[in-house]
């Protein structure tokens, strides 16, 4: 990882592809250990998280997780997710943060010297164009070690760093005990 200690950085997170990332490598993020660990590269500015919630549903099991990030130094942006009938008649729940992430990196981009994305989706590589040409060092985090790989190979190449997620488990994966194992664990939501 390239970092330098004067650096303004701002972190954005993709919640449900960084979870499905993390999952397909077998571990669970620790959150407040992903925040230590990149305010020692440079002066943090904003760690963003963003996922869509189940309007309806009061003991959401991404609940604790959104309120303990608001509380612990993450700026949570949220929306309520659509539900919707498939074309076979199946009930479908989607929500999908990428123009929140856009706006948000696109508004920070002339406060911050280097922006760490936590996505692999192709569909930010235009993004990340556009924050380059403003002087913005963008690093990607995701993973090529999964089978299929999480990373869209556009977006990896428009980075002008990519920063495998295994590489970081040893910092930021979170130490097991055996009740919480038990928990149920949030499902990502389905993007459109």
């Amino acid at each position: 990882m390239i970092f330098y200690p004067e650096e303004r950085l701002a972190i954005f997170i993709d919640g449900a592809n960084l979870y499905s990332a993390a999952r397909s490598l077998a571990f669970d993020i620790d959150y407040k250990r992903l925040l230590e660990l990149f305010g020692t590269k440079g002066r943090l500015i904003r760690a963003f998280y963003y996922t869509a919630l189940v309007e309806d549903q009061e003991n959401s099991p991404i609940r604790p997780l959104v309120d303990w990030l608001d509380y612990n130094g993450y700026s949570m942006v949220t929306k309520p997710t659509k539900e919707f009938t498939d074309a076979l008649g199946r009930r479908r729940v989607k929500g999908n943060m990428d123009i929140e992430l856009v706006i948000d990196m696109l508004e920070m981009a002339q406060f911050i010297d280097h922006a760490i994305l936590f996505s692999g989706d192709g569909d930010f590589r235009r993004l990340v164009e556009a924050v380059q040409r403003r002087g913005v060092r963008v690093s990607v985090v995701s993973t090529i070690r999964s089978s299929p790989p999480m990373v869209s190979d556009d977006l990896r190449r428009q980075a002008d760093n990519f920063i495998e997620l295994q590489d970081l488990a040893p910092s930021i994966a979170r130490n097991h005990h055996p009740r919480e194992d038990s928990r149920p664990r949030p499902e990502p939501v389905e993007e459109a």
